[in-house]
């Protein structure tokens, strides 16, 4: 196949980094956990992934033509992906602001780490944890802590009935518990 037809060069323009921006003025809370669970992903990226990577990349180099070497194309395009999150992890990393909800003192009220359980009109019980941005899994019941609900119950008390903005107008919900884990 003639090289015309197919996009391959050692120079590639790097991807831009895919996950969301931290807000301007917005800080970067984590929990001891999550960065953690970032640093433990940083590390295996760059002590393990990576290396083997550059590995396969140098042996596919030294197989002849590139343009036809899916081990080489390939290789290359996951470094790449590799690089990309190493950079991410690192802006993250460097500008996290590492909050211990165990800490907390005032624990009747909501602040960051704090898991709470509130009722909406209906009277369905959800319970969520604030979290930091990049710790977020609405699966595991973990918000961000600039995410709606957690706005509304930021600073709430045990009793109180905040208001949540959601799309579709607002909603009353009222604070059942707040947790906090133990130190």
């Amino acid at each position: 196949m003639s090289k015309a037809f197919i996009k391959e060069s050692d120079d590639e323009p790097e991807l831009p980094d895919e996950e969301p921006a931290i807000p301007a003025g917005i800080k970067n809370y984590m929990t001891p956990e999550g960065h953690r669970h970032m640093q433990d992903e940083l590390r295996r990226l760059t002590r393990e992934e990576r290396p083997k990577t550059v590995d396969i990349v140098a042996w596919a180099a030294g197989n002849g033509d590139r343009s036809e070497n899916g081990d080489y194309l390939y290789g290359k395009q996951r470094l790449r992906e590799i690089d990309r999150r190493i950079r991410f992890l690192t802006k993250r990393l460097e500008a996290a602001l590492v909050v211990d909800p165990r800490q907390q003192t005032r624990r009747d009220q909501v602040f960051f780490g704090a898991s709470v359980t509130y009722a909406n009109h209906h009277g369905a019980e959800k319970t969520v944890t604030i979290v930091g941005i990049d710790e977020a899994d609405l699966d595991r019941g973990q918000v961000s802590w600039i995410s709606p609900i957690a706005r509304a119950l930021l600073k709430a008390h045990e009793g109180d009935t905040v208001e949540l903005r959601t799309p579709t107008g607002t909603e009353q919900i009222e604070v059942l518990e707040i947790r906090y884990a133990e130190g």
